[in-house]
Parts: structure tokens; C-alpha cells; sequence
């Protein structure tokens, strides 16, 4: 089985998510099903459709975040030792060496990224060239508008 590597942070809000679907979403979809099924006619009925659809939605949800904690390899950042190189849920301080725009990044989970937090997937072309860099190296990342430089200006495990 492949693990899927998440942060403690992005674990928590996996569990959380499933709680919620599964004790709020999950009882609010069969309340709407069955108040659209007292209406009558389903064939014609769309708010039963709707209903239905989003039941359909929240138990393929609740699958997979099920199956992606089972697979989950949770690591705790502040728990790393990597001797100033760059692993996943690394934070690294970045400068672009074209512009000398300084930019700061924590390596998380596909589930975890936000980019507007400063969050990048492991999957993401930056942070793939990143990994197993340390503080004074430079990482070239192609990027639609061609290839950026960023030198790495510090490496943080919190």
C-alpha cells in the first residue's frame, strides 16, 4: 500500500472533515431525502435529485478521506532532524534570484496545500526541486513562464 504523507496539522483536519460529514452533512442529506420523498412523484422530483446526488457526494468523501488516514504516514515537523536539508514539512525561506523576492514555503501533503498560507504540495515542481537541498544551494524550477532560480536562504522544521 502507498502512503500518503501528511503533517500532523493536515491529519487533524482530515478528522475533522470526516467527523463533520459524518455526524453533520450525512443526517442533514438523509433529513433532505426523506422531506423531498414525502412530496411524492420521484421522477420528477429535484429536490430528491439534488438530495441524492449530494448523499452520493458525501459517502465517495467520507471514502476516501477514510482510505487516505489509513494510508497516512503522519510526520511531525518539529520532530525533524535532517541536518538543514530540505524534506517534506520543511519550511524554506526562498529568494528568487532574478527579482530578490523573498517568498517562505512549508512543504505538506496534495490535501494540505494552500498557497495563500505558504502551503506547496510535495508533488508540486518547487518543492520537488527542492527536496534534499540545504541552506545556500540554488533549486531551478520550470515554470510556465520559464526556468526560475531561488536560492535557499534558510531551512526550518516547526
Amino acid at each position: 500500500m502507498v502512503t500518503i504523507p501528511l503533517t500532523r496539522r493536515g491529519a487533524e483536519k482530515l478528522k475533522e472533515e470526516l467527523h463533520r460529514l459524518k455526524t453533520v452533512e450525512r443526517h442533514a442529506v438523509i433529513q433532505a431525502i426523506a422531506e423531498a420523498r414525502a412530496q411524492g412523484d420521484l421522477s420528477e422530483n429535484a429536490e430528491y435529485d439534488a438530495a441524492k446526488d449530494k448523499q452520493g457526494f458525501i459517502e465517495g468523501r467520507i471514502l476516501e478521506i477514510e482510505g487516505k488516514l489509513a494510508a497516512a504516514q503522519v510526520i511531525d515537523p518539529s520532530a525533524l532532524d535532517a541536518g538543514g536539508r530540505v524534506v517534506f514539512g520543511a519550511t524554506v525561506d526562498l529568494e528568487e534570484e532574478a527579482s530578490g523576492q523573498r517568498v517562505v514555503y512549508q512543504i505538506v501533503g496534495d490535501d494540505e496545500a494552500d498557497l495563500k498560507l505558504g502551503l506547496i504540495s510535495i508533488s508540486s515542481p518547487i518543492a520537488r526541486a527542492l527536496i534534499g537541498k540545504s541552506e545556500g544551494d540554488v533549486a531551478e524550477v520550470r515554470a510556465p513562464g520559464g526556468v526560475k532560480a531561488y536560492e535557499i536562504i534558510g531551512v526550518r522544521y516547526a
